[in-house]
């Protein structure tokens, strides 16, 4: 008796229609550039070992391809303390971090895709709390700036690549310290600056009055010298050689000759 119904081969193909229409949507996961899956098994569960790159990945309707971004990517996050003297500051901070690729599979069975929240958050609160402690705020805002960072970002690298997310890079991008702080390392400058001008001011009036006294003990040593080579002598001298020069002039003069060893000549007339 001649078989009547359909091939079997296209009862199947049909079937596969039917469910492929069905549960087609379900069937496939597409991964973008950027991310990395991995395969939950509803019989036999995570698989942790294999990681499922970009494309459209095939899978079971009741199976499921968990998701992870594996990019570069950034928290801003602020963390708010006390120095080593108490005082309260802040630190404004953004994290550059990314989950270890060939690793989420164990990333998702011991943390899960929130692992931000429930990890990086509270790991880097603890550990710029303890940080900040070992420093005063002046110290931070000015020359320990970059051990604090240096200091946060290695204790984080530690604690997160065992698990799994690599810690790429700290950078604080502000150091927040209360309005009353503020305006007292304001005064502080202001007050640093004005002693620096009054400074420079005394200084220059120093100088000034060195050289003052470097000029008036020019002329008193000027003096001293003089003092010690004119005579009398000397005088007379010169004044009988100014009455020669005179002598000589064609000007109608009358020279009267002195009444005394020590009288120079007196010039009467002249034109």
């Amino acid at each position: 008796m001649e078989n009547q119904g359909l091939p079997r081969v296209v009862v199947f193909g049909l079937l596969g229609v039917v469910l492929l229409f069905i549960f087609g949507s379900s069937m496939f996961t597409t991964i973008q550039p950027g991310e990395q899956g991995v395969k939950f098994y509803k019989i036999g569960g995570l698989d942790t070992k294999y990681t499922y790159g970009q494309g459209l990945n095939f899978h079971m309707p009741w199976d499921e391809i968990i998701v992870y971004n594996v990019k570069t990517q950034t928290l801003a996050i602020r963390v708010d303390g006390k120095d080593k003297n108490q005082v309260q500051c802040a630190l404004a901070m953004n994290i550059i971090y990314h989950p270890l690729q060939d690793s989420i599979g164990v990333l998702e069975n011991e943390i899960g895709p929130d692992y931000v929240n429930t990890l990086i958050k509270p790991k880097i609160g603890d550990i710029a709390l303890t940080v900040i402690k070992e420093y005063t705020y002046d110290q931070i805002i000015s020359d320990k700036k970059d051990d604090v960072k240096l200091s946060i970002q290695k204790m984080m690298q530690d604690e997160l690549i065992s698990r799994n997310i690599v810690i790429e890079e700290i950078k604080i991008s502000d150091i927040i310290i209360s309005d009353e702080i503020e305006k007292a390392i304001t005064e502080k400058v202001e007050a640093e600056q004005l002693a620096l001008k009054q400074k420079y001011v005394l200084d220059k009036e120093l100088q000034e009055a060195e050289r003052k006294r470097i000029e008036a003990k020019g002329i008193s040593d000027f003096q001293e010298i003089v003092n010690k080579t004119i005579t009398a002598q000397l005088l007379k001298w010169k004044g009988i050689e100014a009455t020669q020069e005179i002598a000589k002039s064609e000007n109608a003069k009358v020279i009267v000759i002195g009444n005394g060893d020590g009288d120079l000549p007196i010039i009467l007339g002249g034109q």
